[in-house]
């Protein structure tokens, strides 16, 4: 199958076999770009920041890559606070976690000079929107990549991480997330104040060989 570059500018469904003539071998974005990789907990937006930005499972801050982009994963936060908090549950210091990863996040969007990748599930409104907001006071194109996984692919990468999430949140998280693609796929069009989202499940993002960031 031939496979070819793709520059988001909309909604853009990688899920359909053939819809654009071939494979997405490589997304491009702007050199400042803000790119959110979202999916529900479990769905591999860490693995895919490892894949294509080369981040490592044990950072405990922001990763910078060769071609200077700032990858911001909320795993890091986690780490970093597991030295200190570990002998508490991880439900009861899980806020602290999460404010830690929005202030790295804000922090990169306001002072890195080139583009920010984000971990983010993407199903709180709350978070989209204020992500959406810092990025246009720093004056940067917000475009998202979703992972759309089946429930039961997403509890097995928790399993496999040596993750668990509470049955409740989980269901929570999945409904919010079928909404937020149903949205999506019914509009046609990116959600929010995005410039572009890119629709892919497991088998459309292995096929995709590079993100990049160029002028």
């Amino acid at each position: 199958m031939r496979a070819f570059a793709l520059a988001p500018h909309t909604l853009h469904d990688l899920r359909r076999a053939g819809e654009t003539g071939g494979a997405v071998g490589e997304l491009r974005y702007p050199a400042r770009a803000a790119l959110v990789v979202a999916g529900i907990p479990g769905a591999g937006k860490s693995t895919a920041l490892h894949t294509f930005f080369g981040t490592e499972p044990d950072a405990d801050a922001p990763a910078r890559t060769e071609r200077g982009a700032v990858v911001v994963d909320s795993h890091q936060a986690r780490v970093r606070w597991r030295r200190s908090l570990a002998w508490l549950p991880y439900p009861l210091w899980r806020p602290v976690v999460h404010v830690a990863h929005y202030r790295a996040v804000r922090a990169a969007l306001r002072g890195a000079a080139g583009p920010v990748v984000i971990h983010d599930c993407g199903t709180y409104r709350w978070a989209r929107r204020m992500i959406a907001r810092w990025t246009a006071e720093a004056g940067r194109e917000l475009h998202v990549v979703m992972l759309d996984v089946a429930p039961e692919v997403a509890r097995a990468g928790q399993r496999a991480r040596g993750r668990r999430i509470n049955p409740v949140t989980f269901a929570l998280h999945c409904r919010r997330w079928r909404g937020l693609v149903a949205d999506a796929v019914r509009d046609t069009a990116a959600p929010g104040r995005t410039t572009s989202a890119v629709l892919t499940d497991r088998a459309a993002l292995n096929r995709l060989q590079r993100i990049v960031f160029e002028d």
